[in-house]
């Protein structure tokens, strides 16, 4: 009997060894490369049963995609054993992502009777690292970062009794036989070791010091959530002016005082994935909102992204501490996250006031994953720790490929048998670090799996670095236009099949007609896609730096609408922002269209109107503009829309946000609040949705790209689209963003090699 699916690294082995002895059948259970390999032996009644229960019974988070099963003749098997792990074959076998503390395991941390009191490096079958320590398949302790730490005869007893819950857990230690923690100074001097390490390193943290702590899949950055002159300290130093910082509570009860938790929302912070959510602050009657902690955590936002501790060291942290501390990422902005210690030394030196480390390697990285409930369902922003690398079942066979990504959010690709397995997130490829990251990333995949694939997706942009990266792979290479990979990714996610109508709207992607898209409407099969309408186009004023100015954007959209005549408008807040001088420099270039790209794209107009209601002219991080607008558009309730108009060019439909604008500006001049203004173009938008649907007549309509991270937009739009009687369908834990684009490279990928093309050198599915 062959099992695929999510069955290494979580007892499953040991449980199929109690099951077969409590029903006293004979055989032998073993790892292989593919999943879990057994045989068990006796009449075809207890067999029968023995399968029924087998799946009803499997340890909670194991998942059986696949049961392949024979009869064979009865060999006179005696016992049941469990046998060394099988490497043979195509290596198949999922691998699990790290798991967060079960609480057997957090009871024996706390327990000053349990030999593994304070000790944080605890774990069990049912929690612990998984995807950070394994180096090779199958999941065996040789095979992991564990390998050097040889098990005591009390741990070992442990891994070899079949009614331990310890029993087979890989990364079985205790204080005496496992890794251990030290306290350096910030320049790597060490200060302390052990549990005096982890209390010297609190003291530290309580008075306003910041500390690099190795955790799970790399390092973080903390500091005390409270004190305002630290988070400022630590801002500075990361270079890091105004983007949210992570929360880590010492418990629910503490986030529950802080933030309003809907019981969707606790389950996913208590989930075993243990990632960061986006919740809403408390907000007093009298206004502000006054939570515990430093106005500069989250300037301006109405939402904390909270985590609570997720390892045996973050919960021994925080529970000495008692209060919440910002839990970043152990780096510099747009820098891949630090694993080793060595490496953070250097790298975190002038950042950090102390590290505290300690000696279990990290195989690889994992940021902390990001996500929010949204229509009654989890929506991951940012794939990582806790989800990566669980596969995308397929349903049947593909070839292999790799998907390599996009260029910010970055991720990678590989489908192996009937599953697409998608890498943690990689942050954007904009330094050599990133770079050098990414390629890791890809190097890793194909060796855990021991790939070589046929092909190579990549995006249709030539100038991204997993681009190039392709290009010098020397396998035929498949081109997959940015928003078509989206709608893809969407449709993977959600098991459709047949043509649907792809919603894919984001900030910028590379054009079929050499503009910027990201206000798309595709009509998709498998393979194909057709543009079948778009946002109505406007310029984008200095190209690249009109992305970093929403008040840019601004200029260009209103130009669309006034011409000349906007820069006779001053008392409009992008134009006032302006010199006159540079107002001057902005009309010619968009009289003679100099740098001044044209673009469909949803996230700039998004941009460009919350510059225009003086939300934000500036900005300091990628979506920030959006954001605010966004946040302005949930404080306010309306069913308002502004007027739109749909023309048809060519066979390809535009909608007309210039109605929708001009009726924006006389609301404005009417000095209507901004939060009003917002809500109601969020509702013209998710309508332009449904005028589209409607026109084109697909019943499936795919909404994907960074735009759906919108909770206002996605809910609007998914309402709106239910009672108009089509069928919405978003994403869940693969993130709308360009995280999920990978996958949906794949997938065209593999239509490409279905339809026998892949014996050109070079396939461009970007403009089917």
């Amino acid at each position: 009997m062959l099992i695929r699916g999510a069955v290494q690294g979580v007892g499953f082995r040991p449980f199929v060894y109690r099951l077969a002895t409590d029903m006293a059948l004979p055989g032998w259970v073993s790892n292989s490369a593919q999943g879990v390999s057994l045989e068990v032996e006796g009449e075809h009644e207890p067999l029968t049963t023995f399968l029924l229960r087998l799946e009803r019974e499997r340890p909670p988070r194991s998942a059986i995609q696949g049961l392949e099963y024979s009869f064979l003749p009865a060999q006179g098997l005696t016992g049941f054993s469990i046998l060394e792990s099988d490497g043979a074959g195509r290596r198949t076998a999922i691998l699990l992502p790290d798991i967060a503390t079960c609480a057997d395991c957090l009871r024996e941390i706390f327990d000053p009777a349990n030999r593994r009191y304070l000790y944080p490096f605890t774990n069990c079958t049912n929690c612990g690292p998984r995807f950070t320590i394994v180096t090779a398949l199958p999941y065996d302790r040789a095979r992991t970062t564990m390998r050097a730490f040889s098990m005591c005869p009390a741990c070992a007893h442990e891994y070899h009794d079949p009614t331990n819950r310890r029993f087979h857990a890989q990364p079985n230690a205790c204080p005496a036989c496992g890794p251990q923690l030290t306290l350096w100074d910030g320049e790597g001097r060490p200060l302390a070791e052990r549990h005096e390490a982890l209390l010297r390193a609190a003291e530290q943290v309580r008075s306003g010091q910041i500390v690099a702590v190795k955790g799970i899949g790399g390092f973080h950055l903390l500091v005390d959530a409270r004190a305002e002159d630290a988070v400022r300290r630590l801002r500075a130093r990361k270079h890091r002016e105004e983007k949210p910082l992570a929360l880590m509570y010492p418990s629910l009860d503490q986030v529950k005082a802080a933030c309003r938790v809907a019981p969707l929302e606790e389950r996913l912070l208590c989930a075993p994935e243990a990632p960061i959510v986006l919740l809403r602050r408390t907000t007093p009657a009298g206004g502000a909102p006054d939570v515990g902690v430093a106005p500069s955590i989250a300037p301006g936002n109405p939402y904390l992204g909270v985590m609570l501790p997720y390892s045996p060291l973050h919960h021994l942290l925080l529970r000495e501490l008692g209060f919440p501390v910002v839990a970043t990422s152990g780096n510099l902005s747009d820098e891949p996250i630090c694993t080793d210690e060595g490496e953070a030394r250097e790298r975190l030196h002038g950042i950090a006031d102390a590290f505290l480390v300690h000696d279990r390697p990290i195989a690889r990285h994992a940021d902390d994953s990001i996500a929010r409930v949204l229509l009654g369902r989890e929506l991951v922003l940012r794939r990582a720790r806790g989800y990566a690398p669980l596969p995308v079942h397929l349903g049947r066979e593909v070839p292999t490929l790799l998907g390599v990504g996009a260029h910010l959010k970055g991720a990678v690709a590989v489908s192996v048998g009937t599953e697409v397995f998608v890498s943690q997130h990689l942050g954007d490829l904009e330094t050599v670090q990133a770079s050098d990251a990414f390629q890791r990333a890809v190097d890793d995949l194909e060796r855990l799996y021991e790939l070589h694939p046929a092909a190579v997706a990549c995006d249709a942009h030539p100038d991204y670095v997993s681009t190039r990266y392709a290009q010098g792979r020397g396998l035929p290479l498949v081109r997959v236009q940015h928003h078509h990979a989206h709608v893809m990714a969407c449709m993977a996610e959600n098991s459709l099949t047949g043509t649907a109508l792809g919603v894919s709207w984001d900030g910028t992607g590379y054009g079929l007609d050499a503009t910027v898209w990201g206000g798309e409407f595709l009509q998709v099969t498998s393979s194909t896609f057709r543009r079948v309408a778009h946002l109505r186009p406007f310029r984008l004023p200095g190209g690249e730096q009109a992305i970093r100015e929403p008040r840019r954007a601004a200029i260009g959209l209103l130009y669309e609408l006034f011409g000349d005549s906007l820069f006779s408008m001053p008392h409009l807040p992008p134009v006032e922002a302006f010199a006159p001088e540079e107002r001057g420099v902005l009309r010619q270039m968009l009289a003679r269209g100099v740098n001044c790209p044209w673009t469909t794209s949803a996230g700039r107009l998004f941009d460009a109107v919350a510059a225009i209601l003086g939300i934000r002219l500036g900005r300091q991080f990628e979506g920030q503009a959006a954001m605010e607008l966004e946040w302005a558009a949930d404080a306010a309730e309306t069913a308002a829309c502004y007027p739109f108009d749909l023309h048809e060019a060519d066979g390809t439909l535009r909608v007309d946000w210039g109605p929708a604008l001009h009726a924006l500006l006389a609301d404005q001049a009417r000095r209507t609040a901004p939060g009003p203004i917002a809500a109601t173009l969020h509702n013209t938008l998710a309508e332009a949705i449904v005028a589209v649907a409607r026109r084109i007549g697909e019943r499936q309509v795919v909404l994907s790209g960074g735009c759906f991270q919108n909770r206002v937009l996605t809910e609007g739009a998914v309402a709106r689209l239910k009672a108009a009687g089509f069928s919405p369908y978003w994403h869940q834990r693969i993130p709308p963003n360009d995280g999920g684009i990978a996958l949906g490279q794949i997938l065209v990928a593999c239509a490409a090699l279905e339809e026998q093309a892949c014996a050109l050198p070079s396939l461009d599915r970007s403009s089917a």
